[in-house]
């Protein structure tokens, strides 16, 4: 445990929360994921999802009887799928935590305060945020390097959501954790057909190029990933046929993207709240070991409550 990273999926659905009799074997809950860095057990969150209530409840149970509770919590972006678990999270309502949240803003002229406390309403919640009792730092991102300290690193990379996005790499004593979600691949905005009124030869040339180069930029930003979270939201028939432009990714895009970045191991990630836990069975089933499966092999379902080391 020494230079182990060890990590848990408390939420791994995307959109809204999904519980019920179809959804319990690998989970309904949106995302949030924990990290423990080392011996210290140095606790990191990624995402607030609805999966952070009982992860909240898990840190009153285990972390705080040896003593306060004090931990980041990185967002990968402000949709309520992602952050709608906050004003339920245990440890915000005791004066002895101490908690950084990390995030990007791009709604308007709302800082990530606001973005994310402002769930906390009368309108919305019998609690204001002005009467929680931790200690609660808020911190807007960019791409950006920064150290979290007890040597953790972290890199961060914009996405292509329609809000803005942040991926995550966190380095930590040579090991590499990733995520890339909620994202879809970047594509040629201009019309390519040589028919359409709209058609300029140049335009879709540089918007080729611009796709082709954002792409790339992703796949370097996740090399020789030890662990990589990804978007699988759809299957890529899905996503041709009505989900183009929706902001998330495909089982197929994403093996692709890991088997490229040289990814040891990849995580199907925000799985769409309509798919049954035996439909993705099946259709990890059909991507890892199926006929025809690709090549990249070391794949898995995120879900929850499973602890996994890299």
């Amino acid at each position: 445990m020494k230079n182990r990273i060890t990590f848990r999926f408390w939420g791994v659905r995307g959109s809204i929360p999904c519980p019920g009799p179809d959804t319990v074997r690998v989970g309904g809950n949106t995302a949030c994921i924990e990290l423990r860095f080392g011996e210290e057990n140095r606790l990191v969150i990624i995402d607030a999802g609805s999966g952070l209530r009982a992860l909240g409840d898990f840190i009153m149970r285990n972390d705080l009887p040896k003593g306060p509770v004090n931990t980041d919590i990185l967002i990968s972006h402000t949709h309520w799928d992602h952050i709608m678990g906050f004003p339920f999270f245990a440890p915000i309502y005791l004066k002895s935590t101490n908690l950084r949240i990390y995030g990007p803003v791009s709604y308007e002229e709302e800082r990530l305060e606001e973005v994310i406390g402002g769930q906390l309403r009368y309108r919305y919640f019998p609690v204001r945020q002005d009467e929680l009792s931790a200690h609660i730092e808020y911190h807007e991102l960019k791409e950006a390097s920064f150290e979290l300290g007890d040597g953790i690193f972290v890199t961060t990379k914009y996405l292509n959501h329609p809000i803005l996005c942040l991926g995550y790499r966190l380095e930590y004593k040579g090991r590499v954790f990733c995520t890339a979600y909620d994202t879809e691949p970047f594509r040629n905005v201009f019309p390519t057909d040589p028919s359409d009124p709209g058609y300029d030869e140049s335009a879709a040339r540089e918007g080729a190029l611009a796709a082709e180069e954002e792409n790339e930029k992703l796949v370097r930003f996740l090399q020789d990933a030890d662990v990589l979270v990804y978007d699988t939201q759809y299957t890529r028939e899905e996503y041709e046929a009505s989900k183009t432009g929706w902001g998330h990714s495909t089982f197929e895009y994403a093996m692709q993207t890991a088997d490229r970045a040289g990814v040891k191991k990849l995580y199907f990630f925000h799985h769409d709240p309509l798919r049954t836990d035996s439909q993705l069975e099946a259709l990890a089933q059909k991507y890892c070991c199926g006929d025809g499966a690709e090549t990249f092999s070391k794949i898995n379902i995120a879900r929850e409550g499973v602890m996994f080391e890299v």
